[in-house]
C-alpha cells in the first residue's frame, strides 16, 4: 500500500504538474494514444486557471514531491449533458479530468478516484478510446462504460460513472 496524499494544488505546483503533463503525454503516445493530449493540453495556463478555481488538485509521495495532478468539478460537466448512451444515476457528480502522473508511481489513479468519493460519491470520467491504461484503471476501480460524450470541439470521448 502506498502512503500517498492528496491537497488542493497552488501556482507554486504548475510546473511540477506540467512535468507530469509532459511525461503523461509521452506515456500516452508509447502506449497507442498519441491522440487525446497534444503538444497544447493540457497548458500551465490551464493547470493555472483550475488552481485559481480551486478544481486542480496534486498527489504527493511520502516525500511531499508532487507525484501527479488532475482536475475535479462537483456539479454539471456541459459535455456530459448528452451521451450517446446512459449515465447509471442523475444525481449529482463530481468530474474527475485531466489525470497526469509521473508515470513512475503507482495506483495514482485510484488514489485520485478514492479521495474524490471523500467529497462525492457518485463520479464520472472519460477519456480517449485509445487510452487503454486509463480505461483499465478505471474498470478495475469499478466504472462502467455508458458510451460516449463528445468535447466542445467534437471529439469522441468514452464516458464512465462510478456510484458506490
Amino acid at each position: 500500500m502506498h502512503n500517498y496524499s492528496v491537497r488542493l494544488a497552488t501556482a507554486a505546483d504548475a510546473d511540477e504538474a506540467m512535468k507530469c503533463v509532459i511525461l503523461s503525454r509521452k506515456f500516452m503516445a508509447s502506449n497507442g494514444n498519441p491522440y487525446q493530449w497534444n503538444d497544447s493540453y493540457p497548458s500551465k495556463e490551464l493547470i493555472l486557471q483550475d488552481v485559481e478555481k480551486k478544481i486542480g488538485y496534486v498527489i504527493l509521495d511520502d516525500k511531499s514531491c508532487v507525484i501527479a495532478y488532475f482536475a475535479f468539478i462537483i456539479g454539471e460537466d456541459p459535455t456530459y449533458k448528452i451521451i450517446d448512451g446512459k449515465w447509471s444515476s442523475k444525481s449529482l457528480y463530481g468530474t474527475v479530468h485531466r489525470i497526469a502522473s509521473d508515470c513512475v508511481h503507482k495506483d495514482v489513479a485510484k488514489t485520485c478516484f478514492d479521495y474524490c468519493r471523500t467529497l462525492i460519491s457518485y463520479l464520472r470520467c472519460d477519456t480517449h478510446e485509445c487510452n487503454q491504461p486509463m480505461r483499465r484503471a478505471m474498470e478495475k476501480y469499478g466504472f462502467k462504460e455508458c458510451g460516449i460524450i463528445y468535447l466542445e470541439n467534437g471529439d469522441p470521448r468514452v464516458a464512465f460513472d462510478f456510484t458506490a
